[in-house]
């Protein structure tokens, strides 16, 4: 099951980062942003096969003991992370590759919406219906996979 999804800035600062369960998020922050060094390992690995490709998903990062860390990252360098649980091995590549184009797909229905500031923090509780539609789908996304 996805355990945290993570939205990072080209400048590696977090967008969203949502993680369950809760008592666990300072672990999952931690995850993220030791995940951000390895994505730039792959990115520059690439080099100029990138900028050709359309499919941006990086695979698995790494893996840890409970919790394996996927990566995914946009033509203008906006990083999405996803944790998912060891134990579900259920879970194929092509479905977390899925899962990321969703989520891709709902981040830019909030970058082209006119109430949006981009760089600022995707929070639910705002009064832009992207963003709340964003968290619902992350949260469904969770859910789903669970």
């Amino acid at each position: 099951m996805a355990v945290c999804v993570a939205v990072i800035a080209k400048e590696n600062y977090p967008l969203y980062i949502r993680s369950i369960p809760t008592e666990n998020e300072l672990k999952f922050h931690y995850m993220v942003h030791t995940s951000l060094d390895v994505v730039d390992e792959k990115i520059s690995a690439m080099g100029k096969a990138l900028v050709d490709q359309r499919e941006l998903y990086l695979g698995l990062l790494y893996p840890t003991e409970d919790y394996k860390v996927y990566g995914y990252v946009t033509n203008s360098k906006v990083k999405f992370v996803m944790v998912v649980d060891s134990s579900n091995t259920a879970l194929r590549d092509n479905e977390i590759r899925s899962m990321f184009r969703k989520l891709h797909n709902s981040y830019t229905d909030v970058m082209c919406n006119p109430f949006y500031n981009p760089g600022d923090r995707i929070q639910s509780r705002w009064s832009v219906s992207a963003c709340r539609a964003f968290d619902g789908m992350v949260t469904s996304m969770m859910i789903q996979v669970c």
